[in-house]
């Protein structure tokens, strides 16, 4: 390479520089709104802030959010997502704060690192899609904004480095697009859950055994009129049933609030401003969330022994 192609060549560099400086600052403000986004789901699912106000109906949202496919790992998918988009905020930061010797080295590996990123993020969300679309039957806004963010960065991402081997950058894009749906699809097939063991719109069975207390427990929350609202589909559900056991939980008063539930009573539900499943309606108190059957004692006013934890 001749002195004359080295200087047009860094020319050409530092007239890019601008425009890509750019690209960076638009992939920071979508890997903003990404983390926010996550983030608050994330924040929900833990308890820790109230409800999300979910365009096109809050109850499609938990629907999908609390599906077997909304958590990895016993925690929120929202977090690894979270984890996802914070990253992508901190490798499209660099362009703008990298200064010194070291700067062009380390740009060159955090533009790749930001492709594959955000390629992987990209396919993984259009499975995550497909199914919310085939097999949880529901829509929600948040998750369709993810997608539609993580699709941005990745178109984003390539136009934000010179690219100047374009079969290197196809090989790796394609073989980590493959990597992904294939790890994407086999995770989404396992934790696919048939409902031919109960049935369309029916929770799955209590399958735990009741003790003495537990029994003593729900028909005293029965007799006080505590209510249990809750969604077939939702596991947090099923997993404050087993809590009590098959014949314990045979005794509350349950409300099934999914629309497609069998015997639902929905519009009494939206009716409650419900924050989350499962709910307890106790004294006239509603509170979200798994209770623990010492916690149910104690609200109740029961007095008789308690179940062993």
């Amino acid at each position: 390479m001749t002195s004359t192609d080295l200087a047009q060549r860094l020319n050409q560099r530092r007239r890019s520089d601008p425009g890509r400086r750019w690209v960076s600052v638009a992939m920071a403000v979508l890997a903003t709104i990404g983390a926010i986004d996550t983030g608050a789901i994330t924040l929900k699912r833990w308890g820790l802030v109230g409800p999300l106000l979910c365009p096109g109906g809050g109850g499609d949202c938990d629907k999908v959010l609390n599906s077997p496919w909304g958590s990895l790992f016993g925690q929120p998918l929202s977090l690894f997502g979270f984890l996802c988009y914070f990253s992508a905020l901190v490798l499209a930061l660099l362009p703008l704060l990298l200064r010194g010797e070291a700067r062009r080295d380390l740009l060159a590996r955090s533009r790749w690192l930001l492709f594959l990123l955000t390629a992987a993020m990209a396919v993984f969300s259009l499975v995550l899609m497909v199914v919310m679309v085939v097999k949880i039957k529901a829509v929600c806004a948040f998750c369709i904004l993810s997608a539609l963010l993580s699709l941005g960065l990745f178109v984003l991402s390539l136009f934000n480095g010179d690219w100047e081997d374009r079969g290197q950058l196809l090989f790796r894009g394609v073989l980590t697009a493959l990597l992904v749906a294939i790890t994407g699809i086999g995770w989404a097939t396992a934790m696919d859950r048939p409902v031919a063991e109960t049935g369309p719109g029916l929770p799955p069975p209590v399958t735990t055994v009741s003790s003495p207390a537990s029994i003593a427990l729900a028909d005293h929350l029965s007799a006080a009129g505590a209510v249990l609202y809750t969604a077939y589909w939702c596991p947090h559900c099923s997993e404050q049933k087993q809590l009590f056991g098959k014949e314990a939980a045979s005794r509350l008063k349950v409300v099934e609030c999914a629309p497609d539930g069998r015997n639902n009573q929905a519009e009494l539900c939206r009716a409650k401003k419900l924050q989350g499943f499962p709910s307890w309606e106790i004294n006239g108190s509603i509170e979200s969330g798994v209770k623990p059957l010492s916690v149910l004692a104690e609200r109740s006013g029961y007095k008789g022994a308690l179940p062993s934890p």
